[in-house]
């Protein structure tokens, strides 16, 4: 569903991202782990042109999606969840799930909602407060459901437990666990090795903007030098 070519991606004169490939199938969910400054968020950025890619290629569902317009790429359904959640603090958490639907249109939007909030019951009890005053955990929930909200083939999320608490970070994994068995497709990209290669079927390793490694969720985690680096040793 998502092929990365040997792209090579630049902020000016700095190179940041090295041939980098990375195959993503409908379906999985695949993780991208590093330490901070590896390039993973750029990576992701990437997918959407901004930065943009110098060389190699970048293909979605079968369509070359180099150089096409942020706007266009979300309507072929690939959907992000941004690092630092990026939810508008002033609107509810209605209106927020609301702004989802701008790629796709507001006609199945009573229906997405209520999914939501099953799946995440504390934004039903919270529908009518301003997103801006909810905890974090809650905010990355929303995040979350607000991308799902425009019914995406496959969800892009940039360090979901990122200042979470471990309670918090548990019920965000247990919500991508489920979004995968309805048949999401996911790439995600997380410091928290332990949990993200526990979650995914295949991860990448990048370092210093070069894929180091890859393999199954349990082979990288059982890998010696993913152990002693990203595991704390253990």
């Amino acid at each position: 569903m998502l092929e990365i070519d040997g792209i090579d991606v630049s902020y000016g004169a700095i190179q940041v991202l090295h041939d980098v490939s990375v195959q993503v199938h409908a379906g999985e969910i695949v993780t991208l782990i590093g330490a901070n400054g590896a390039g993973k968020s750029t990576l992701l950025m990437s997918l959407y042109g901004t930065p943009g890619v110098r060389a190699g290629r970048i293909c979605f569902d079968g369509e070359d999606i180099t150089h096409v317009a942020p706007h266009s790429i979300a309507k072929r359904g690939l959907a992000q969840v941004p690092e630092g959640r990026r939810i508008f603090p002033a609107m509810t958490v209605e209106e927020n799930l609301l702004i989802g639907t701008v790629a796709i249109g507001p006609a199945h939007a009573d229906e997405d909602r209520q999914a939501m909030f099953s799946l995440f019951p504390r934004l039903k009890e919270r529908r009518n407060q301003r997103a801006g005053t909810m905890s974090g955990g809650e905010q990355q929930m929303l995040a979350i459901a607000r991308a799902l909200m425009s019914r995406p083939k496959m969800i892009l999320l940039d360090e979901p437990s990122l200042g979470l608490a471990p309670k918090m970070i548990a019920n965000v994994f247990a919500a991508l666990r489920q979004i995968a068995k309805a048949g999401k497709t996911i790439f995600l990209v997380e410091q928290n090795a332990n949990q993200a290669l526990a979650l995914a079927h295949r991860g990448y390793v990048l370092v210093n903007g070069r894929v180091r490694m890859e393999g199954s969720g349990a082979e990288l985690l059982a890998n010696e030098e993913v152990k002693k680096v990203y595991l704390g040793g253990h």
